[in-house]
């Protein structure tokens, strides 16, 4: 009787919140134009988009999309400040760059040397990337504290790293 109490009183305190598909709630679906997409960025009020790369057999992309990326409360924060795209690094969909350039996901990919997977890479309102983290985070508050580095413009004063050290955690 004490586990299911204890057990009810996290739910009620969201501690135990459901996990939700990123697919349907994490990731945006994608058009293929990210000129568009900025200026849909810009008309949102969002801060910028950040592009998940990854590939199908990548353990480290099914472990975020299992542990970190299906929280409510990184779905939530994310979207409320980004639009977020998947991009397949071995995919041959056709799509058009930040500069209007027509490519493949495949070609961008290494174009932006996502060579490792996942890679995450958020861009500004120009489309000028200004954070990368290169891999799974360790913890969903890790992954929340990426997210705040960006939105809240502290990736101007420095790296991660150091944004890291100076918020007390490593």
């Amino acid at each position: 009787m004490r586990h299911w109490l204890i057990a009810l009183a996290l739910f009620c305190t969201g501690a135990l919140a459901e996990p939700r598909d990123p697919g349907n709630h994490f990731f945006q679906p994608k058009l293929g134009d990210l000129k568009a997409d900025l200026d849909a960025a810009r008309t949102e009020g969002k801060r910028g988009i950040l592009l998940m790369f990854e590939m199908d057999d990548c353990p480290f992309c099914k472990r975020m999309k299992q542990s970190v990326l299906n929280q409510s409360e990184v779905q939530d924060y994310y979207r409320r400040h980004f639009l977020i795209y998947a991009m397949d690094t071995k995919g041959d969909t056709p799509m058009t760059d930040f500069g209007g350039q027509d490519t493949t996901e495949k070609a961008f990919a290494l174009n932006q040397r996502a060579r490792a997977t996942p890679a995450f890479i958020f861009y500004d309102l120009t489309g000028a990337p200004v954070a990368r983290y290169t891999g799974a985070t360790q913890t969903v508050e890790e992954f929340m504290q990426l997210g705040r580095y960006v939105a809240e413009g502290h990736y101007r004063n420095g790296p991660f790293s150091a944004y890291r050290r100076q918020s007390g955690t490593q």
